[in-house]
């Protein structure tokens, strides 16, 4: 009686080891930018905002908000000169938008960075909202990062407490060394256009 080898195991290859290189996909270089956009119809109106902002010509990822360490904040016009059209670019955006005429909105993205730049990281944090002057929606999201960062450092804090006093608390630990927001806000178009703001983080590999 012949046996039937279709069946029978195969040899197990091992796979090759995956070297997993120090450093890889970790941005270098971040800077802010912000803009507003207004248009009939709702996507228009986003790409107006990214136009407005100098960030349209490329193809954006959205991540999350960790502010890698050793990673170096520059001006919105040397980073876009590193950039170039078609690049899939990583960023950190909150936006929002409205086709309500006159309606307050705004959007922020907070920052805060360690004393320890070079081996410990920091927070971005993304705020939109309606009904909120830019000042306070700035100061939200700059909180939201600072707290981040505080809770991860360990540093003892209450969170009834306002702003401008455990802004205080951070900075005196000397465990965190700034903190700071980029903030777009805008009223909704009057003649009932969609009107669209973004802030953004924009990370360069």
């Amino acid at each position: 009686m012949s046996q039937n080898n279709n069946h029978a195991p195969q040899p197990i290859i091992p796979a090759e080891p995956v070297e997993v290189q120090s450093g890889f996909f970790v941005p270098r270089m971040m800077f802010f930018t912000k803009g507003v956009g207004r248009h009939r119809e709702k996507l228009a109106s986003f790409e107006a905002a990214l136009r407005d902002a100098g960030i349209e010509r490329f193809n954006l990822v959205y991540v999350s908000s960790i502010f890698p360490p050793s990673c170096k904040r520059i001006s919105r016009e040397e980073g876009l000169k590193r950039l170039s059209p078609g690049q899939v670019v990583f960023c950190v955006m909150a936006r929002n938008e409205t086709n309500e005429p006159n309606r307050l909105m705004a959007s922020s993205i907070g920052l805060a960075r360690p004393t320890d730049k070079a081996n410990m990281y920091g927070y971005l944090s993304e705020h939109h909202t309606y009904g909120q002057t830019e000042e306070k929606a700035g100061e939200y999201a700059e909180d939201l990062a600072a707290s981040m960062l505080a809770s991860t450092l360990g540093i003892t804090f209450n969170l009834d407490t306002d702003w401008d006093e455990r802004e205080k608390i951070y900075k005196m630990s000397g465990k965190i060394v700034e903190t700071t927001n980029i903030t777009q806000s805008a009223l909704g178009d009057k003649n009932g256009q969609w009107t669209c703001i973004i802030a953004a983080a924009v990370l360069i590999l």
